[in-house]
């Protein structure tokens, strides 16, 4: 049986802002979670306590969207100027 790999640039991408009162510790465990399950951090913010990652869909997101620590998740989209 072949084996395939799956390219990151084909999952869904998305924007995790987190809370005040998360801590470094917290934001790295949430990296750490979604680089495990087969994710990527694409940026981090500095302006913001957040960054965007590609995620698997279903569980991997719906944990972050669970976590004490995040304040929002959302899916990633071009924002224009008229």
């Amino acid at each position: 049986m072949p084996n395939y790999i799956v390219s990151s640039s084909f999952l869904p991408s998305i924007l995790i802002t987190f809370k005040p009162s998360a801590t470094d510790s917290d934001i790295q465990k949430a990296k750490d979670d979604i680089t495990a399950k087969g994710g990527s951090i694409e940026h981090e913010y500095t302006l913001i306590r957040g960054f965007s990652a590609n995620v698997p869909d279903g569980p991997a997101i719906t944990a972050l969207e669970n976590s004490e620590h995040v304040e929002n998740v959302e899916k990633d989209s071009v924002i224009t100027t008229q």
